[in-house]
């Protein structure tokens, strides 16, 4: 079976999954979905995949298939660049309100436990975002062999001519100024 979230792009109401049999499940398609990211992080795309969620003994598996990518900018050369993520989430949900009585589920065994609101929904987007700020990249390069920036003039080695008069050498680092290393292949 596949659908639509119902009210909004990570939301599910499971308590018709919960009323069906240990090991039934629903697949969502998840098509041009945004999330709220802190200020460092912003989407370059929007976030695309599928979600299963799976009846499980104790509550509601969801696993999650997700693509996206995030606008970056190069530590090397600082051009704009976009970093693709691929996600992949697997948390399981426990309800906070049994189903058939509507009364609150002890939760003091287990506190930090992710869990269903009140009224049997999956709120998958805390997982969403954590998925994303722990794929983040630390040093975002555009591309492999980016040369970085000229310490002299600022430009990317890639751009323009480099030939800055080497004037104000160290004394002490005159005779490496004819210095070149055997290329060895």
């Amino acid at each position: 079976m596949s659908a639509r979230a119902p009210d909004g792009p990570f939301v599910w109401n499971v308590a018709g999954l919960l009323g069906d049999a240990v090991g039934e499940d629903r697949t969502y398609d998840v098509t041009d979905a945004r999330i709220e990211l802190p200020d460092e992080l912003v989407l370059a795309e929007p976030i695309n995949g599928r979600v299963r969620l799976t009846h499980t003994n104790r509550g509601v598996l969801a696993q999650a298939t997700l693509r996206t990518a995030l606008a970056m900018e190069c530590v090397r050369c600082l051009r704009p660049t976009t970093m693709p993520l691929d996600l992949t989430i697997e948390d399981e949900f426990l309800p906070s309100l049994d189903l058939a009585t509507g009364k609150p589920v002890p939760t003091g065994d287990e506190p930090e436990a992710l869990r269903l609101s009140d009224h049997h929904e999956l709120d998958l987007e805390p997982s969403v975002f954590d998925a994303i700020s722990l794929a983040e990249p630390i040093a975002p390069l555009d591309r492999p062999d980016c040369p970085g920036l000229c310490p002299t003039c600022g430009l990317p080695f890639d751009e323009g001519a480099h030939d800055h008069p080497d004037d104000d050498i160290d004394p002490r680092l005159a005779a490496l100024r004819g210095f070149k290393p055997d290329s060895t292949d």
